[in-house]
């Protein structure tokens, strides 16, 4: 594996023409030299970085990008150790440095710069989001049992090569390193997501348990802005998550899914507390429906659908949709069950989650899980998966997800003899306190990809219990929720379709999409409202000679801004921050 690994140790040296990347690597005499005028690629050797050249050390590099201003290459300056997987390091970046090849930005003109400047904000935003992922020596991208049924020449490829190019985040941005073979040993793919990895103990028997969510770079973005799927078939907000169990050499592994209800739906933000859900009347539903589900068969055999939408109000058709176009499908390989989790969990009945647990044991059981033991011999295969979606596949697929993996924990630690006969992992309360924290902390970062908080109900996953504490908590982060999907989602979906590739940036482009005017209603409606709300607030404390009189200013004023407030939601579409860099074609 050593041999298709990437450089681990890395000098970057930068002169006025040329960024030198050193490999440090024992016995490496491998540089990669950057043109900055030209922008070539080359491989060159240590004896030629100029001494005069300024130094310091990198940690990989995530790619290049074109923005107005010409070429930026991205590195990244700081990486925090998660833990080991196999013996092989896993790093989260944490910091990174973004250098345009070009000395100086005179050649720009005034609004070319606030472009660029407006780019990089956007960059600098993805960058920002917790949850970059790498190695230099395994693939993060694959789960177990995909890696060990890979030919010779898989093991020989570069990381990039053999990389899943659904969940390299970067895969845009070394695209230049991708054409060029002799380079790859510099081409870092990193993934976005969430790692945890833990040694723990149960019964005096040490193994490692980690969980690891790869997050699809393939229609990312962010909740109102990305639902559904695209034509190709991929869905938004899908992730893979694999938990992984390693005890004296044999190493077990359960794998489950999430993604947004796979045919074609919106959500557009309006200001509404919660948007109602639009299903597309315009396109041919089973085609992206069956792309979806054969590539899904492909990668991870029989699909058990979870919906756990609510089976009233605004969710329903969603789910009447779901299930008659599975049956529509008529494919054995995809069975579809429903649990409107709101209903069956209403007033803290959470036990009842166990009902759904029941239902779907008999089908957990007949998919199995990956296990390899200690002589590298496969033991099970996992046959198929789960795949779970809410509305946002967020805080209630991640408490059921938590609860599967359980249950195949379960399974796995009593076959490999860490469990005793009879013994439940919910005894076991140092491990189960790990357990709980990890798979909150999962459903958190995926949370603040998406939607830009933390995730709710993770009381329940950290404690089993709901909490009077977790419904405020709760009820925070759907403040925030709310207002940064109306009013900053649209910078951030921008930021998300710039850094994939989704977006280029065009240098001749005469006006750029950043400058599309607002009508006179976005700037006049808030004034008005603002100062009919104002004037009725001083009528009121500023009482008039007669009390009818005050009245009168009072009603006047306040059904001004009432009205005017009435006047804004009616056109709610109008106000919010919607994306401007990708057409609304490519959105739906």
């Amino acid at each position: 594996m050593a041999a298709a690994g990437a450089y681990e140790k890395l000098k970057l040296h930068i002169t006025p023409e040329k960024f030198y990347v050193e490999a440090c690597d024992d016995g490496a005499d491998d540089v990669l030299s950057i043109d900055r005028v030209s922008t070539e690629v080359t491989l060159t050797v240590k004896k030629d970085v100029p001494p005069s050249a300024v130094t310091r050390p990198i940690y990989g590099i995530l790619g290049t990008i074109r923005l107005v201003a010409g070429n930026y290459l991205i590195v990244i300056t700081k990486k925090k150790k998660v833990g080991e997987c196999f013996s092989h390091a896993v790093w989260k970046a944490t910091d990174f440095d973004i250098l345009s090849y070009k000395k100086t930005m005179l050649h720009l003109t005034d609004i070319q710069l606030q472009d660029n400047k407006a780019f990089l904000a956007m960059l600098s935003h993805v960058l920002n989001v917790d949850g970059f992922y790498f190695s230099t020596t395994y693939d993060l991208t694959h789960t177990l049992q995909r890696l060990a049924n890979t030919s010779p020449e898989f093991q020989e490829m570069s990381l990039l090569e053999r990389a899943d190019p659904r969940f390299v985040w970067n895969g845009h941005l070394l695209r230049e390193f991708a054409a060029q073979p002799e380079i790859h040993r510099f081409a870092l793919p990193v993934m976005h997501g969430f790692i945890a990895m833990h040694s723990c103990s149960i019964n005096g028997k040490y193994f490692d348990w980690l969980l690891i969510s790869r997050r699809s770079c393939f229609r990312a973005g962010v909740r109102y802005y990305v639902r559904g799927i695209d034509s190709e078939g991929h869905a938004a907000n899908f992730v893979e998550t694999e938990q992984i169990v390693h005890y004296n050499g044999s190493k077990a592994s359960f794998v489950q899914t999430r993604g947004s209800i796979p045919f074609f739906w919106s959500q557009r933000p309006n200001l509404k507390y919660k948007p109602k859900p639009q299903i597309s009347k315009v396109v041919n539903h089973m085609d992206g429906f069956q792309r979806h589900f054969d590539s899904q068969i492909i990668s991870y055999g029989k699909q058990m659908i979870v919906n756990l939408v609510n089976q009233k109000g605004s969710e329903k058709p969603l789910e009447q949709t779901f299930a008659k176009m599975v049956n529509s499908l008529g494919n054995g390989m995809v069975r579809y069950i429903a649990f409107d989790f709101h209903k069956e969990c209403s007033r803290m009945r959470w036990d009842r989650l166990q009902l759904l647990m029941d239902q779907l044991a008999e089908q957990q059981d007949e998919f199995s899980y990956f296990l390899v033991d200690s002589d590298g011999k496969v033991v099970t295969q996992q046959e198929g998966i789960f795949r779970s979606n809410c509305m946002d596949c967020l805080d209630r697929t991640n408490v059921i997800q938590s609860l599967l993996a359980r249950r195949s924990l379960q399974a796995q630690l009593q076959r490999l003899g860490v469990l005793h006969v009879g013994q439940r992992i919910e005894e076991q309360a140092e491990f189960e306190k790990i357990y709980k924290n990890a798979w909150a902390d999962n459903a958190n970062a995926c949370a603040k990809q998406y939607a830009g908080t933390g995730a709710l109900k993770t009381d329940y996953t950290r404690t089993g219990k709901r909490t009077q504490w977790g419904l405020i908590m709760d009820g925070w982060n759907s403040l925030i929720r709310y207002y940064r999907n109306n009013f900053s989602d649209g910078f951030r979906q921008d930021a998300i379709d710039l850094f994939l590739g989704n977006y280029s940036v065009d240098e001749v482009e005469s006006v750029s999409p950043l400058h599309i005017q607002k009508d006179w209603k976005f700037l006049a409606l808030p004034i008005i409202m603002v100062v009919a709300f104002s004037m009725c607030i001083i009528c009121l404390l500023m009482a008039g000679d007669t009390w009818t009189e005050t009245l009168a200013y009072v009603l006047f004023w306040g059904t001004a801004s009432f009205g005017t407030l009435a006047i804004i939601f009616y056109n709610g579409k109008d106000f919010v921050d919607a994306p401007k860099l990708v057409q609304k074609e490519k959105m739906d």
